[in-house]
């Protein structure tokens, strides 16, 4: 089917995934729009179903209607099939397909899970695949087992085990979908250690990138893992532990985030917060009551996200550090930029800075753009909403369902990018790379 794609239309592997993705949505909006799908029996409307196609499928999490009251069991469903096809991507479903009926992955389709799977060779992809859908299946059934019996204590066994389910993919997926009604996410347990350690497990399992779980079921050795794998598990580290630490001292006075709880309540809260702005969406503090430097804060974690071939968004962790890098290189008069004793190709650096550039470029104008469509919220207000689409996060402060038609076109459309990754899509639509045969003599300007 690929390859009879490939030759009719003669697309490269970024417009097959953007065509892959968009069917996906349309399919999932005329599922949404079904009477069967919603508790009213009337449906979706196109909006609200175009908007909630996109968010699950770009696993984002950002709701213009509440999960657990108006969607039934079919359209929960549809929703959650759309964040495990969003998050793993539609080319390992297809792949899964291929091997059960036992046919062999194509060189053409080997470099098409090369582009989705970001990797950056087509050896072992194969196999990488497998470990995905092998590990996808371990962790997130291992997170609805823990999930189900946490929430049987409170809930009918039957209702537990299907939250646990529910919570478990949309959480590894980094997705932030819930079914606890009222827009409340998972606040009610804000205390809880085993809801928030399970499900942040599940976020930074999900976040870290399949190629760095690879490594470790491969390897077993810090010191054997690929340069990538070893700075992708700093970066998050780093990330996770100083956005808990920030997080903590910000909100320790805040009478309607952290004041209130126990000593362990706060830690809880915090991590779970640091975590989370890293693209999954969930949150157990009610984000509007956060003061405005944890505000900032989140909307920095949010802009750099999760890691390359990981189910999360943003400009990567990776793109993250190789930027920090080149910065400390210049300040140090060093003309390499080197991380775990090894130098990085002047390319990488051009492409981090490329990223980065778009992604910023990005969330300035969807802010514009919304702050232009949405003239009754604050600035603050706009621009987290504008981060969060862009870095699929799915936290909110409250602009979500109260977004005009333009409005909901505008985010689904930066969800999507943050998605795909705004450098695949660049790509996917300039021509075709050739080879420059002759280049410019050299020139100097001031910078800075």
């Amino acid at each position: 089917m690929i390859n009879n794609l490939y030759k009719r239309l003669k697309l490269s592997p970024p417009k097959i995934l953007i065509l892959g993705f968009v069917v996906i949505i349309f399919i999932g909006c005329l599922l949404l729009q079904l009477p069967i799908a919603t508790q009213d029996g009337k449906g979706l409307s196109w909006i609200n179903a175009l908007f909630t196609a996109t968010s699950a499928t770009c696993v984002t999490g950002l709701v213009v209607v509440d999960t657990g009251t108006t969607f039934t069991v079919f359209g929960q469903m549809t929703v959650l099939a759309l964040i495990q096809i969003g998050g793993l991507g539609f080319m390992t479903f297809a792949t899964l397909f291929a091997l059960l009926i036992g046919r062999k992955i194509s060189l053409k389709e080997r470099l098409l899970l090369q582009e989705a799977l970001n990797v950056v060779s087509t050896q072992g992809v194969v196999r990488l695949v497998k470990t995905v859908l092998f590990f996808t299946l371990i962790t997130e059934g291992l997170g609805a087992i823990l999930l189900s019996i946490r929430f049987s204590f409170d809930m009918p066994l039957a209702k537990a085990i299907y939250f646990g389910v529910f919570h478990s993919i949309s959480n590894f997926n980094n997705a932030g979908f819930d079914l606890m009604g009222g827009f409340r996410s998972l606040t009610g347990y804000v205390s809880d250690p085993v809801v928030t350690l399970v499900i942040s497990s599940l976020i930074i399992l999900g976040g870290i990138g399949f190629i760095v779980v690879h490594d470790f079921l491969e390897h077993k050795s810090f010191r054997r893992f690929s340069l990538h794998s070893k700075v992708v598990l700093c970066t998050t580290g780093a990330l996770v532990l100083f956005g808990t630490m920030f997080i903590f001292l910000l909100e320790y006075s805040n009478p309607k985030t952290l004041q209130p709880l126990s000593s362990s309540g706060k830690i809880l809260a915090s991590l779970f917060q640091s975590v989370t702005a890293r693209t999954a969406g969930a949150n157990t503090v009610n984000i509007p009551d956060l003061t405005d430097s944890t505000i900032f804060l989140l909307i920095i974690l949010m802009f750099i996200g999760a890691s390359p071939g990981s189910t999360g968004g943003g400009i990567k962790t990776t793109t993250f550090v190789t930027l920090l890098g080149a910065a400390w290189a210049q300040m140090r008069g060093k003309e390499d930029v080197v991380f775990f004793r090894q130098r990085l190709v002047p390319t990488m650096i051009y492409k981090a800075i490329t990223v980065a550039l778009i992604g910023f470029t990005v969330v300035v104008i969807v802010t514009m753009l919304l702050s232009i469509t949405e003239t009754e919220k604050n600035f603050e207000v706009i621009l987290f909403e504008a981060t969060s689409a862009f870095g699929t996060v799915g936290l909110s402060m409250g602009l979500t369902p109260e977004l005009s038609i333009l409005g909901k076109i505008i985010i689904s459309i930066t969800m999507f990018i943050g998605r795909l990754g705004p450098l695949t899509i660049a790509i996917a639509l300039t021509h075709k790379q050739t080879k420059e045969l002759y280049r410019y003599p050299k020139g100097r300007f001031m910078i800075g």
